[in-house]
Formats: C-alpha cells, sequence, structure tokens
C-alpha cells in the first residue's frame, strides 16, 4: 500500500498571477483544502491547463508501485500504477527545506521540488511537512475533480 507524503484536494486561486512568462509553462497557486497547505506550481501548461476556481487530487509519492515498493524502471503494463488512476504525473527532486512564520507569527515549513525545470512550493505547518526529506526523489500526480 503506498503511503504517499501528501494526498489532498486542491483549490486553484490563481494563475499566472506575474503574468505569463514561458509560452508553455503556468504557475498555479493552490490551498490544500484538508492541509491547508499554501502550494505553487509550475505545469505544462499546453499538456495540462489549470484554471483558478478548479479542484485537484494532488498527491506526492515516493513509488508509482501501488504495492509502495519502489521504482526500479518502468516496463509498461507488468505492474499496476498509481499513474493509471491519474491525468497529469511529474518526477522530480526535493532539494531544499525552510523555516519560516506565517503572518500570525506560526512556525511554517516550506518545501522546494524540481521537476526539471518546473518547480512545486508547498508552505505549511511543521506537523504536515514532517516525511519530507532533503534529496528525496517524489513523484507528482494531478487528477481534475
Amino acid at each position: 500500500m503506498v503511503n504517499p507524503h501528501f494526498d489532498d484536494t486542491i483549490k486553484v486561486i490563481g494563475v499566472d498571477a506575474d503574468g505569463k512568462k514561458y509560452d508553455k509553462v503556468s504557475r498555479i497557486e493552490a490551498r490544500g483544502e484538508e492541509t491547508d497547505i499554501h502550494i505553487v506550481l509550475d505545469v505544462n501548461s499546453q499538456l495540462y491547463p489549470m484554471h483558478a476556481g478548479e479542484k485537484y487530487r494532488m498527491v506526492l509519492s515516493q513509488t508509482l508501485n501501488e504495492d509502495g515498493s519502489t521504482v526500479t524502471t518502468h516496463t509498461q503494463g507488468s505492474k499496476k500504477s498509481l499513474a493509471d488512476r491519474f491525468e497529469y504525473v511529474m518526477h522530480g527532486l526535493l532539494y531544499k527545506i525552510s523555516d519560516d512564520k506565517n503572518q500570525n507569527g506560526d512556525a511554517e515549513v516550506a518545501v522546494y521540488i524540481s521537476f526539471g525545470g518546473l518547480q512545486l512550493m508547498m508552505k505549511g505547518a511543521p506537523v504536515k511537512m514532517g516525511k519530507f526529506k532533503v534529496d528525496q526523489r517524489l513523484f507528482l500526480l494531478l487528477l481534475k475533480e
């Protein structure tokens, strides 16, 4: 059984708020509905357009194998994959974790993951960010709800 680092419905609250910088990439701002985690995510908007007000299931997992085993190589059709149930999948590296404070003065942890140049930043309460470690390889999976 897969035990993801993050699994929540996110609601997109903004797209390209600072203007569109690249033709095929949009910067999405979202918030986790259950976790209340703030998310800034770059997506290939040509492959997977996202719009303000839409909701998506977002999962961050160390593996795509539904039995929880480590991904070594991908041989199509050989095993049930978590990716089979999602529309958009990226693989990346967690390269930075930083401690911060929010507007209320409460402690927050920010996690930064690079997916071959597309970035993800998640910021939330330390208790919700405890599974993340620097140099972890993670899969990001999205499905429109």
